[in-house]
């Protein structure tokens, strides 16, 4: 099966699961048409790229089940001259859908090779406002100011703070949060003014964050 017919496929079967949990949205969904998966997955997995299976890159990471990154971007609610922090690149495809939709996106991740990766994929993939920074993510990105949304994919076992002051009045921060040992959960915070509104969405796959790890793999 060629890549094509892979992405045509895959995308089809996701429209009818996601229409099923009232998941409609015409400018996500065609920003997730126009962003092949097939370009972010590793070569052994391209067969793999739209199914819910977790699919391992390098470094440990691994991207998200298909279903499961689009429901987060759903969540995320994304409008066109937003500007959008994700904490953990990855492959680089969420921050790509991103990228088709708000003005700016500035994603950052700890690894060399997963920054290096995801700037080849997103080049080849044709996008041109995602700009990709190797950083320590526990501590936030000082010095880019505030955003309308906020992205984290990796756990904390409490709300951090640090990115809530980067968030504007009206923005939204979707944050993956530890409530066991075992347990992570999508958390949701919609900033009004100084008042933060919490919803706790549903399991996720993320392990703790490791403050100050950054490295050169």
């Amino acid at each position: 099966m060629n890549a094509r017919l892979i992405e045509q496929e895959g995308f089809a079967a996701l429209v009818l699961r996601l229409r099923a949990e009232g998941i409609a949205s015409k400018e996500l969904l065609n920003a997730v048409e126009l962003t092949p998966r097939t370009l972010f997955a590793p070569a052994p997995y391209e067969k793999e790229a739209y199914s819910q299976r977790l699919i391992p890159l390098e470094c440990g990471a691994f991207m998200e089940g298909f279903d499961f990154a689009v429901r987060l971007l759903h969540c995320l609610n994304i409008k066109p001259g937003q500007r959008i922090l994700e904490i953990g690149t990855g492959s680089g495809f969420t921050a790509a859908v991103m990228g088709r939709i708000a003005e700016r996106v500035m994603t950052i991740d700890r690894y060399k090779t997963l920054v290096t990766n995801a700037q080849k994929n997103l080049e080849k993939s044709g996008i041109r406002n995602v700009i990709v920074r190797q950083a320590d993510g526990s501590a936030g990105l000082a010095g880019e100011g505030t955003f309308d949304r906020i992205l984290v994919t990796t756990a904390f076992n409490s709300l951090p703070r640090i990115f809530s002051d980067h968030l504007v009045s009206g923005g939204i921060l979707i944050v993956p949060i530890m409530m066991s040992e075992t347990e992570c959960r999508i958390v949701r915070l919609t900033r009004t003014g100084s008042r933060f509104d919490r919803e706790d969405l549903f399991t996720a796959p993320y392990l703790p964050i490791v403050p100050q790890v950054a490295s050169f793999l």
